[in-house]
């Protein structure tokens, strides 16, 4: 398994600029946005043995960043 961060911009490569731009004028997209990276990070840690967990924590933070996940890429799918 990869325990490479999962960044919006390398994860929607051919979004960057509709990602950066959301953030700046959508206050609910920024929100996701910034959840997102908060437990993005939380999982690389803990994968990378930085800030291990459980791994039943583990897997529920992997749940919610797919969840913020699918909720980013619907937002960024109406453009």
């Amino acid at each position: 398994m990869s325990h490479v961060p999962h960044e919006l911009a390398a994860d929607f490569p051919d979004k960057a600029g509709l990602i950066s731009s959301l953030r700046q004028s959508d206050s609910h997209f920024a929100r996701l946005a910034d959840a997102y990276h908060e437990i993005n990070r939380e999982v690389h840690r803990a994968e990378t043995d930085v800030a291990p967990v459980s791994d039943e924590h583990l897997t529920e933070m992997r749940k919610q960043r797919m969840h913020l996940k699918d909720q980013i890429a619907a937002r960024l799918a109406k453009g």
